[in-house]
């Protein structure tokens, strides 16, 4: 008999058919929030083809530049090619609705190329990938004040980093490497995750500041937003 999950010591991971079952699921729900954005208000759609064509490059070369990792963590995590910029981009372009829509399918690429293989329990998964990796798309609250890029981003990776921390210290505190300093036992979550999100943060934001990145990011703003 099939089986959706299967059942390790203290945990549970997906199955060929759970995976498969699991994309089906959180594709109809993607498609569901982009139908509801796509309602027309006077007679202008909200979600325009440009405004999907953009997303769905930004989400595909997100996804790719996540596996470029830069350095690893020795205790987990890793920093990769300004992968979490390109996602909160989406929502500096366009506003939080469809950045925070991008952001949760972003999450659900996450959690494939996670495997799903390590299940605790479902807010373990909600926090450790759908909500953290939707948080990326807060940055839409900024898209309209002073350097709204800049603090968005930071904002984006700050929410980040505190939804992970927070599943750390409900689910991960026993599994605590024997390699992570004793003496910072009781903020083992935060350190584990500002480490790789803090050290990605700091180089994106040095790209940022670049003023040929600048321009090449206002034009393509201009470009998403025809």
């Amino acid at each position: 008999m099939n089986k959706i999950f299967e059942q390790g010591e203290g945990f549970y991971s997906l199955t060929d058919l759970g995976f498969k079952i699991f994309l089906v699921i959180m594709i109809l729900l993607v498609v569901v929030a982009a139908l509801s954005l796509a309602r027309k208000k006077e007679n202008k759609p909200v979600f325009s083809v440009n405004q999907l064509a953009f997303t769905g490059m930004a989400l595909a070369l997100a996804f790719a530049l996540s596996y470029i990792k830069l350095w690893r963590s020795p205790w987990g995590g890793s920093v990769t090619l300004c992968s979490m910029l390109i996602v909160v981009l989406i929502g500096y372009w366009y506003g939080p609705k469809i950045g925070l829509t991008a952001a949760f399918a972003y999450s659900i690429l996450q959690f494939v190329q996670g495997g799903g293989g390590y299940i605790l329990s479902f807010w373990q998964v909600m926090f450790d990938y759908f909500l953290a990796f939707t948080a990326l798309g807060l940055s839409g609250f900024f898209r309209k004040k002073k350097n709204g890029l800049l603090i968005g981003y930071l904002v984006s990776i700050a929410a980040r980093w505190i939804l992970h921390s927070i599943g750390g210290y409900l689910y991960w505190m026993e599994y605590m490497p024997d390699t992570f300093p004793k003496s910072l036992t009781a903020v083992y979550p935060l350190v584990y995750n500002i480490i790789y999100i803090g050290l990605e943060g700091v180089l994106t934001v040095i790209v940022l500041l670049l003023p040929p990145v600048k321009e090449a990011i206002k034009n393509v703003t201009k470009e998403a937003n025809k």
